[in-house]
């Protein structure tokens, strides 16, 4: 488990590479070319996260807290505020216990995304890690628009190893969900993760459905545990934030799986979306393999983005 770990933390630090480049470079240019620590440092800095993607407001939080933790500890030497800073993106990060509690009960996932960002390929490789942790999955495809999806995670299931319920393409997707509940209960499920439609340009149609699939899981499996997680590409930044916003306004979001952090340098996201919206990345993606999707740590992500080798 150890080595699997330090391997994904491995692909991480070179998965966040570009993003590196995009922000830390700039940090430790301006930590070692200012002699002393005014206001030009602190703005240099200012704008160096602004455009490594931490978003205008992430940034006024760490920039806020670094002043604090400058006046507080009396220090005179800009190289001095590194450890500073990441210990105030660490923070701001930090929204307590990401909770992985779904997976110690019955419980119903929902996935939801706009097409294109990995969400059918997440639910995927979630579907085959539980299998390997020894949880019986079943996998609902409720994106019936479009037959891509449901041959895909067919797909997806023939290699997990795991059962799918799917009907053709054009189907209800709330139909789906309802024959989906029935085999989960029936076979002793521990875990149902639902594959469904993320067309947010229509979102009174988004609402609509997404309350009917509600509707049939709180009257069909009241006793299941919910999650509801919203899958974002990361390298579409402050795009991924927006998209995440809209999708609060019509589920009750309560976790993010991040996608597609390898070879972007956007990945200072993950700070924007965890301090902004107050919801834990929950797991993060950097590479095409079932083991490259990993529960999320932002200790590991600032340590991999700052190449700050764990003893």
């Amino acid at each position: 488990m150890e080595e699997k770990k330090k391997g994904f933390f491995g692909r991480l630090v070179d998965g966040l590479a570009k993003t590196r480049d995009n922000i830390v470079s700039g940090m430790d240019s301006i930590f070692s070319g200012f002699s002393a620590i005014d206001e030009d440092f602190y703005e240099e800095l200012e704008e160096t996260l602004i455009m490594g993607d931490l978003g205008m407001k992430t940034t006024m939080s760490i920039m806020e807290d670094l002043r604090k933790r400058v006046k507080e500890q009396h220090i005179k030497e800009p190289g001095e505020c590194r450890q500073l800073l990441i210990d105030s993106i660490k923070d701001q990060m930090n929204l307590g216990e990401n909770a992985y509690e779904f997976e110690n009960r019955t419980s119903v996932v929902l996935v939801i995304g706009v097409n294109g960002v990995g969400k059918t390929t997440s639910v995927g490789k979630l579907a085959g890690q539980l299998k390997d942790s020894k949880k019986r999955v079943i996998l609902a495809a409720a994106d019936t628009f479009r037959a891509a999806a449901i041959e895909q995670l067919t797909e997806w299931s023939n290699r997990a190893g795991v059962e799918i319920i799917a009907q053709q393409e054009g189907s209800d997707p709330a139909a789906v969900i309802y024959d989906a509940v029935a085999a989960a209960k029936s076979r002793k499920a521990d875990v149902l993760i639902c594959d469904t439609a993320g067309r947010l340009h229509n979102k009174k149609n988004l609402m609509e459905e997404l309350k009917k699939i509600n509707r049939i899981i709180d009257k069909e499996y009241p006793g299941a545990y919910r999650e509801t997680l919203v899958v974002l590409d990361g390298t579409t930044g402050q795009n991924a934030l927006s998209q995440a916003r809209q999708f609060m306004e019509v589920a009750d979001i309560t976790g993010i799986i991040l996608t597609k952090l390898d070879g972007t340098a956007k990945g200072g996201i993950a700070v924007a979306i965890q301090s902004e919206l107050g919801i834990p990345v929950k797991y993060v993606g950097v590479g095409e393999k079932i083991d490259d999707l990993q529960k999320f740590s932002s200790e590991d992500f600032v340590n991999a983005l700052f190449q700050i080798r764990k003893e």
